[in-house]
């Protein structure tokens, strides 16, 4: 049977913005013969996220990721439905998972390495596998509680930066529910400032591309911030800290504002931040989600029954069809989404 896929065609310039040209479309044949333990899956959705430009770099800079190979099918996120199988665990029809989905339309894969779901637990939204009740949510979820330390009835306020992107639009949210007296989003555009806060029920936000961000916060938290959950790094990152309470804590989950250039992660910070965190005993940790996967079964059944009540509203930018990967891609790292960034490859 014919498929499309999408490989890697170049790696952008050291210090480069990716562009779709990177990205190369080709139409490949799959064998109809399955061998013991495979299955044929139809490909439905495909998720694009920050770190694959990492993943576009020949060093990732992260012992964990590897690297995308030239002219080799692209992979991430992905959610699809097994057509025909030759391994035990999966029937047909049984909707299935996995973080390393090729960017194909169909594929055969190892039915080992995929996760079957049960499409109840999204109430038949089968791309929230990919964002709230996946590996997106567990990222905000499990971030704000193992390095947050939100109290309830503290009057703590909580900063959200890149907080109308997939993560950070969960993260705000669980961090209302966890307990915060207050939570200001930091986003790029005035459509997403309002649906933080009309939709996701932020107390405020702040656009850093018009309005300046150290005024605004000190206007917004004039008690100052004793949780800041860091999804851009750089300059805004910066501006928070500035503004943090003794003790406060930083959930370090995402630089991508220092994505495309040629630095270590997480990026080394200036003197007179780093200061601030010592003097102030701040913390910042590194927070991955893949170190708490102990905790993911319990966490995900959470994030389904906040999801399914409405305590937990989503939002999604989708965009139909392979041959939008890169497109999508390019788009999402410029700020183009609010929310989860979504391909659609089939109904």
């Amino acid at each position: 049977m014919h498929a499309r896929r999408v490989v890697l065609n170049s790696r952008p310039g050291k210090n480069g913005e990716p562009s779709p040209g990177n990205f190369r479309l080709e139409q490949i044949t799959l064998t109809p013969d399955l061998k013991d333990g495979q299955v044929l899956v139809r490909t439905l959705y495909l998720s694009v996220d920050p770190y694959m430009r990492c993943r576009m770099n020949e060093d990732t800079g992260a012992d964990y990721l590897g690297p995308w190979e030239l002219s080799e099918c692209v992979d991430g996120g992905g959610v699809g439905v097994v057509e025909t199988s030759r391994c035990s665990a999966l029937a047909e029809g049984d909707v299935v998972t996995s973080f390393n989905w090729p960017w194909q339309t169909h594929a055969v894969m190892m039915g080992s390495s995929l996760q079957k779901v049960d499409s109840q637990m999204v109430d038949g939204h089968l791309s929230y596998f990919l964002g709230p009740v996946g590996i997106t949510g567990l990222t905000a979820l499990l971030g704000v509680r193992e390095k947050g330390h939100v109290t309830k009835g503290a009057n703590q306020t909580m900063v959200v930066s890149g907080a109308a992107g997939a993560c950070g639009s969960l993260a705000g949210q669980i961090g209302r529910l966890d307990g915060c007296a207050g939570v200001v989003g930091i986003c790029g555009s005035n459509e997403k400032c309002r649906a933080l806060v009309e939709d996701l029920g932020f107390t405020a936000a702040i656009n850093y591309r018009s309005e300046d961000v150290s005024a605004r916060l000190k206007e917004i938290c004039p008690d100052g911030i004793d949780v800041y959950f860091d999804n851009v790094g750089g300059s805004i990152s910066e501006a928070v800290i500035e503004q943090m309470n003794r003790g406060g804590h930083v959930i370090l989950c995402g630089q991508i504002s220092q994505y495309n250039k040629d630095v270590p992660y997480p990026p080394p910070l200036s003197d007179k931040t780093q200061e601030i965190l010592q003097s102030r005993s701040i913390t910042r940790e590194k927070f991955m989600a893949l170190s708490y996967m102990s905790k993911s079964e319990a966490a995900l059944f959470e994030l389904s029954q906040l999801v399914k009540s409405a305590q937990i509203k989503v939002l999604e930018t989708v965009v139909n069809g392979i041959e939008n990967m890169g497109v999508a891609f390019c788009s999402m790292m410029k700020g183009g989404n609010i929310g989860k960034q979504i391909v659609k490859i089939s109904d």
